[in-house]
């Protein structure tokens, strides 16, 4: 018999974690984190002070009272807390699709003898849909890797494809229909072997797993805001480049944001020497101080706390579905997972309607999966048994 919640939420050393985010008392359970996380508090109070404050009261005066430096500091803020990330190689800006984009083009423009990109199959359309796009316009080949569901990418998988004309791998760190987790480190050092450089998408495990980019090696990475980081729906992503790759990369949104002098306006256009170059237009200055709050309650959490909460959630969701007998599709071993668990149904997308019609929200992907996402920092016991309890009622 699985254990009780209520001893578990009592027992929880991140429980209180949960009122300094809005709680919506008409749901049963929130379990769609990992698509959009709940709103902090802080959030909501240090961006009314910005639009009253700040931008009624400063006005364009804000610029220089700091919002020009807000992508690079809170970029560094990230890259510590989350990323593992020493300062000047991450910044906040535009949007995860945007980012990719820049990001294709940087790691192909470093391998210029080579002609191929690497991508699953089975990734999220966006980085397929802009592989597809960048290599068209470079005149790249795409080869295309077909992954198992649930184990996904392994060293084998991956080694078999990488070869001489391989340019750019890209790879999320967690498959968005499986949740199984690759292994950054160990792939990373497989695609170097082979000559070729990573674009690594961290959007489903950002804020969630301890992630070492530095010291993993890793060349090229970007991630959303508005899931673990809790930072609201279309908040500016994130994007990495290492430090070693700064001189030699080119992005294709030139915009003067970019520029080695931004307010110089120069006839012709000199990149920054410095992660500012991955810059193009005026950021979101609101957008950027609700990352800033989502990072500092994470900073303040601590990543490998949360990450133990998030192998302790994940254990005692696949612990009440085993019991019903629904059939699983994300690994066993917890550490292969990700933070969400996805079950297989064949009547997944009524289920998943008629869970959200009575109050427990989860996430449908075609064709047959409800995948239910468990965000540690809000995310309880009590929420996850109810959950869970409702899909067997209505999976039966």
């Amino acid at each position: 018999m699985t254990t009780p919640p209520g001893g578990l939420d009592a027992a929880d050393p991140l429980a209180a974690f949960r009122d300094r985010f809005v709680i919506d008392d008409d749901l049963v359970a929130y379990l769609d984190g990992n698509s959009l996380g709940r709103l902090p508090r802080a959030t909501a109070e240090r961006l009314a002070g910005f639009v009253t404050e700040e931008w009624g009261g400063r006005l364009i005066r804000g610029w220089d009272a700091g919002w020009v430096d807000l992508p690079v500091t809170v970029g560094d803020e990230l890259g510590a807390a989350l990323l593992g990330a020493a300062a000047g190689q991450t910044v906040i800006a535009d949007s995860t699709s945007v980012n990719i984009f820049k990001l294709l083009h940087a790691a192909a423009s470093i391998r210029p003898d080579r002609n191929e990109i690497v991508i699953d199959a089975t990734n999220f359309p966006t980085d397929r849909y802009l592989v597809e796009s960048v290599a068209a316009s470079r005149g790249l080949d795409v080869r295309w890797l077909e992954p198992d569901l649930v184990e996904s990418i392994t060293a084998d998988v991956l080694a078999a494809v990488l070869g001489e004309r391989t340019a750019v791998v890209v790879l999320s760190q967690v498959d968005y229909r499986s949740g199984t987790l690759l292994d950054l480190p160990g792939l990373t050092s497989l695609i170097h072997d082979a000559g070729a450089v990573v674009v690594w998408d961290l959007c489903h495990s950002a804020g969630v797993i301890p992630i070492t980019l530095d010291v993993a090696e890793v060349d090229f990475a970007v991630g959303c805001t508005y899931k673990y980081l809790n930072a609201g729906p279309g908040a500016p992503a994130f994007l990495y480049v290492a430090e070693r790759h700064l001189d030699a990369v080119t992005q294709p949104i030139t915009g003067w944001w970019s520029a080695a002098d931004l307010f110089a306006m120069a006839d012709t256009y000199e990149a920054s020497p410095t992660i500012r170059r991955m810059l193009s237009g005026t950021p979101n200055v609101g957008g950027i101080l609700a990352v800033q709050e989502g990072v500092r309650l994470i900073a303040e959490a601590g990543v490998d706390r949360i990450r133990e909460k998030s192998v302790a959630l994940m254990a005692y969701a696949v612990e009440l579905l085993d019991e019903a007998g629904l059939e699983i599709v994300t690994p066993r071993e917890p550490e292969l997972r990700g933070s969400h668990v996805t079950v297989r149904h064949r009547n997944a997308r009524d289920i998943t309607a008629q869970l959200i019609e009575r109050g427990v929200i989860p996430d449908f992907r075609e064709p047959d999966l409800i995948r239910l996402g468990l965000s540690p920092l809000t995310t309880s016991y009590a929420e996850v048994a109810a959950g869970v309890a409702l899909l067997v009622e209505l999976a039966r």
